[in-house]
């Protein structure tokens, strides 16, 4: 039996923010959620549909692995990523770093976990692994799911060898901090501007803002697009609430990224981004709220509704997101009012 001393298993609303969490807290930074998916420009806008699919996706992130990505190039952390083919390869790329001390993060299929609750294939599932014995792997996925978890070693390799949508081939990683470490505040500006430059930049209509107005057309036509409404609307309102998003399709994380950055930066145009952010998580989540009602009533006036608000914040998003943009790049250390370090966000 192997465990990685001094774990702290604090589950969070998204899976990739808290495999972050464990492994940047045990290299001795420990960030809030919210900044930790700020910080890595984690914000964006999907609406994806094909032949093969059997119901619409509105997603609200960048892809999975981005966001850790992009976390590591801001902060100047040493990422380092192993894939492979091979089942003896991909057990010894997590037990040699947690033999040695070290807890791992891991990409794979959460279909195959057996603690999971949902039923159903998501290849873009991030979890820290910080144990194993003879039978069992020990993990932390987000609070939803239950925290510190356990699943089989058998279930973990079919989970992390899943091919498909999203999936990565048996990709782990691990985290190191550099000697001296990037002042974490002076990169939320950067982190900003890169976040609202892809979201307003975005090469096709699916994307960004225009997505969400393409989702506003396509979405009062649900009823008839869906196989079994009353099973694939109500599925659809709810991973846009409940999974693992923190509400409001990750809306309510970033506004609460922008919350704390409002007490550490003084900017006009920041607070209005946050308060323009606050208004788009309401609406997110008047708009899950219509989609579950049309898929239990049958009534397309509630998509009609949902339609009408989802123009509203393809508009509200562009406005945010210009504000966010032109931000000053003065660093975040230097803007600082006195007393408003963010709960949670230090550096041990």
């Amino acid at each position: 039996m192997a465990i990685v001393k001094d774990v702290e298993a604090r589950g969070m609303h998204h899976c990739e923010t808290t495999a972050l969490g464990v492994l940047l807290r045990h290299e001795g930074l420990d960030l809030s959620e919210p900044m930790l998916f700020g910080l890595g420009s984690g914000l964006s806008f999907i609406y994806w549909d094909s032949k093969g699919m059997p119901f619409p996706l509105l997603g609200g992130r960048v892809k999975p692995f981005d966001l850790t990505r992009n976390l590591a190039a801001r902060l100047g952390l040493t990422l380092t990523v192993e894939e492979t083919t091979s089942p003896r390869k991909a057990w010894e790329n997590v037990a040699v770093p947690i033999d040695a001390g070290r807890p791992v993060g891991l990409q794979l299929d959460s279909y195959h976990l057996d603690y999971f609750r949902s039923t159903v294939h998501f290849g873009g599932h991030v979890v820290a692994m910080y144990g194993y014995d003879e039978h069992d792997v020990y993990l932390v996925d987000t609070d939803q799911q239950g925290g510190a978890v356990r699943t089989s070693r058998a279930g973990l390799a079919m989970a992390r060898a899943e091919r498909g949508p999203m999936t990565a081939r048996n990709r782990s990683f691990t985290i190191t901090l550099p000697a001296h470490p990037l002042s974490w505040q002076d990169r939320i500006i950067p982190a900003i501007r890169d976040c609202a430059d892809a979201f307003l930049a975005a090469p096709i209509a699916n994307l960004g803002h225009r997505g969400i107005e393409k989702a506003g057309k396509q979405v009062p036509g649900w009823l008839l697009r869906a196989g079994e409404p009353r099973q694939d609307l109500p599925q659809a309102a709810l991973l846009m609430e409940k999974g693992g998003t923190g509400g409001a399709l990750f809306r309510a994380l970033y506004r609460d990224f922008l919350d704390e950055c409002t007490r550490l930066i003084d900017d006009d145009d920041l607070r209005a981004g946050h308060r323009l952010y606050t208004e788009a998580a309401v609406l997110w989540t008047q708009v899950s709220t219509l989609i579950a009602k049309a898929g239990e009533s049958g009534d397309a006036g509630y998509l009609e509704q949902a339609g009408a608000i989802l123009h509203d914040l393809s508009r509200v998003e562009k406005d945010a997101m210009q504000l966010l943009r032109r931000l000053s790049t003065v660093p975040a250390s230097r803007s600082r009012r006195p007393g408003s370090v963010p709960a949670g966000a230090g550096e041990r």
